[in-house]
């Protein structure tokens, strides 16, 4: 199976390689460097999010595409159009391969036409997985968390964005209202034992899978591991038995 994210021709193997998206949630760029290195081949696609972008990780992230690995920069953002187009075209000559924005309608429309013609795959941000229904409620919101997602879900499709992300609790009925060529990322991934953290709705990488995700967020259970090479090498073995399952 192939995904097509309508932005930039990012189909992807079934290789579990392709999928995993390892978190650099960490201080420094050069914790980041280490991560990178000890992981080497075993790992192409890193997540650049606050913390690291602002330690100078907007310049390692441009380093990192320009050595080869794919880049997830998560930025979230949010602001009046053309605020939004103006970054969303420096991000795109940048080279990254993916950019989070949150999924507001006329961000997601702005953010789109500003992308056109580059390689830079636009990912929706619905509900953030450290958020459960209270505190969607809190946030002044009428309605669950499920629901919200696919209402953002239906609005990404609309707006032409490359693809979704949300808790891996709600991949399935994502992926029934996307359909098939929108990318699925998912985070708050934890392997069997791991500990939460403040993440609220988790799935292991077998589960995640299976439930229709095309990319698997991991930060703390690899970055924070005693042996991150091995921890990614577990992760990524989950998730081939799932994609061969």
């Amino acid at each position: 199976m192939q995904w097509s994210f309508g932005r930039g021709d990012l189909d992807m193997s079934t290789s579990a390689r392709d999928r995993l998206i390892v978190g650099l949630d960490i201080p420094t760029i050069a914790e980041a460097e280490r991560i990178v290195s000890t992981l080497g081949d075993e790992v192409a696609f890193y997540k650049i999010g606050y913390q690291l972008a602002f330690a100078g990780g907007l310049e390692f992230a441009r380093d990192l595409a320009a050595s080869g690995k794919k880049v997830f920069l998560d930025m979230k953002l949010l602001d009046i159009d053309n605020t939004v187009a103006k970054g969303v075209e420096n991000i795109a000559r940048m080279g990254m391969s993916m950019l989070t924005l949150h999924a507001y309608p006329k961000a997601m429309k702005a953010a789109v036409e500003a992308a056109k013609g580059s390689d830079l795959c636009l990912l929706g941000v619905t509900v953030l997985t450290s958020m459960d229904a209270q505190d969607v409620i809190d946030a002044g919101y009428g309605s669950d968390p499920q629901s919200l997602v696919l209402r953002r879900a239906e609005q990404a499709r609309a707006a032409g964005m490359g693809g979704i992300v949300c808790s891996a609790e709600e991949a399935a009925a994502v992926r029934r209202v996307i359909g098939a060529e929108m990318a699925v990322v998912t985070p708050g991934i934890r392997p069997a034992g791991a500990e939460k953290g403040d993440q609220k709705r988790v799935m292991t990488p077998a589960e995640a899978i299976r439930a229709g995700s095309s990319h698997l967020v991991v930060a703390r259970p690899i970055v924070k591991a005693a042996d991150p090479l091995a921890a990614s090498r577990i992760i990524l073995a989950e998730m081939e038995s799932a994609l061969s399952g």
